[in-house]
């Protein structure tokens, strides 16, 4: 088993493709509008199934917010360095919510950002190629 995807609902699909593609780095992989079901998909990541899990973007026609809840905890996603990465994702106009640092009582380096809908993005600073 592996996991392919992961699905996020957002209330702008293309606010939503912009973060991901220009804040992370992540490319458009594909989308689907469902108009007679009221919905639409696209499909984000560093690369594609088999080898990568993608994130699913679904809009609900109509649907601009959504309650996170208090299950919802982040994604995780592995950079080279979490500092360099903290100040891309400032100059892109996205918003950091925990600066880089030290994990507490340990020392890989974190840093978190959020998406325009709120969810939570962990970034783990290690080497990725």
């Amino acid at each position: 088993m592996r996991i392919l995807h992961t699905m996020l609902r957002v209330g702008d699909m293309q606010r939503s493709i912009d973060f991901y593609t220009n804040v992370l780095g992540m490319k458009l992989l594909r989308t689907n509008d469902r108009p007679e079901q009221k919905y639409t998909l696209a499909f984000v990541g560093y690369g594609t199934n088999p080898d990568h899990a993608e994130l699913e973007l679904t809009y609900n026609y109509g649907v601009d917010s959504y309650d996170l809840g208090s299950a919802y905890g982040h994604i995780a996603i592995a950079v080279d360095d979490a500092y360099a990465a903290c100040e891309r994702v400032k100059a892109q106009g996205g918003n950091v919510t925990r600066e880089a640092g030290p994990v507490k009582g340990g020392s890989t380096v974190i840093a978190f950002v959020q998406d325009p809908d709120g969810y939570k993005i962990e970034l783990i600073e290690r080497k990725v190629g």
